[in-house]
């Protein structure tokens, strides 16, 4: 079992934690928050041991083989760094970086360190993805994909109301629907189908210039992709890939949830359901994990993820760029 650390305290890294305890990989030891008397209360709700005011102590303790981290997007890349610089190793919330450029001297900086420097992004860890390439196969040559994640904030009535702009709706903290949302779009396209000839892409920016929704289009010589994603509107048509042969649907694209083919003479066959999402993000404490220990056997995984989160992060940072979504990091 390695011991792990924690950086952020709202529920995605309650369900980290409750993933990486199920997998029997992981003990949670210690916890990081800006007051001790937050820390102390997050750290007794789970059962860590120590708590830490400070990311540099926390990064030079030998109470931790690694950590995870969820802290709002801007530090992603500087919190980062200090745990990779003293050894440890790192999975942070997507998306990792708005800036390419700092995305790859992290990478650079854990190679040289020998840690890993992984990107919590659910569709690279999931089991489910090789059952979604699998059945790409069966329904003929690809033409079209629909990619839809519109899911609606639930911070959204309070920005309505006027009574505090929500963390997801403040571009000072390299957010929005694009980051949030349309991260979990981009990566299964560019893992199946490579970087596009070409795109096209349009965002609604709210008064506070954060993007509230957004539509890109990607094209392929012979493949058409189009992604919608939203803060501020609820889908229910889900994702389809259509091909000559049938169409694959995906109810949740974040989650490769609730499959289904359905051939071209009307033959529906149901793939998979749901899992809870502990169970979800409990498969990248799993991956984690493998790269950690045994790192040679997972080689050729690791370079595959770090290589698709580069191209992720550059693709979406020429999106931002076309959209005119801009943050104060940006050069």
């Amino acid at each position: 079992m390695l011991n792990f650390g924690v950086v952020g305290s709202g529920w995605i890294t309650d369900e980290y934690i409750h993933g990486a305890k199920d997998s029997g990989l992981w003990q949670l030891s210690a916890v990081y928050s800006r007051t001790k008397e937050r820390g102390d209360d997050y750290a007794k709700k789970h059962g860590a041991e120590y708590v830490f005011t400070d990311i540099d102590k926390m990064a030079k303790s030998d109470k931790i083989d690694a950590v995870y981290i969820a802290s709002p997007n801007y530090l992603h890349m500087e919190q980062a760094k200090v745990f990779i610089e003293n050894g440890k190793h790192v999975i942070c919330e997507k998306p990792l970086s708005a800036q390419a450029d700092k995305l790859k001297e992290n990478i650079a900086l854990a190679r040289e360190k020998g840690v890993i420097f992984l990107e919590a992004i659910m569709y690279m860890h999931l089991p489910q993805r090789e059952l979604l390439e699998e059945s790409l196969k069966k329904i003929g040559c690809l033409n079209l994909v629909k990619i839809d994640f519109c899911q609606r904030s639930s911070k959204l009535d309070a920005y309505l109301a006027g009574t505090e702009i929500p963390n997801i709706f403040n571009p000072k903290l390299e957010t929005g629907a694009l980051m949030d949302l349309g991260v979990y779009c981009i990566y299964p396209v560019l893992h199946l189908f490579g970087k596009p000839q070409e795109f096209l892409g349009g965002a609604q920016l709210l008064p506070t210039g954060a993007d509230s929704s957004g539509g890109i289009l990607m094209k392929y010589p012979d493949l058409l992709v189009n992604i919608v994603y939203s803060k501020i509107g609820q889908a229910y048509a889900g994702s389809e890939f259509q091909g000559t042969e049938g169409t694959l649907y995906v109810d949740s694209i974040s989650r490769l949830a609730d499959m289904s083919l359905r051939y071209k003479d009307g033959k529906t066959e149901k793939l998979l359901g749901d899992e809870e999402k502990f169970k979800l993000m409990g498969y990248e404490a799993k991956s984690f994990y493998r790269l950690i220990t045994d790192f040679e056997a997972n080689k050729a995984f690791y370079e595959q993820c770090t290589a698709l989160s580069i191209d992720v992060c550059e693709f979406m940072e020429a999106a931002r760029e076309k959209m005119g979504i801009r943050f104060d990091t940006d050069e």
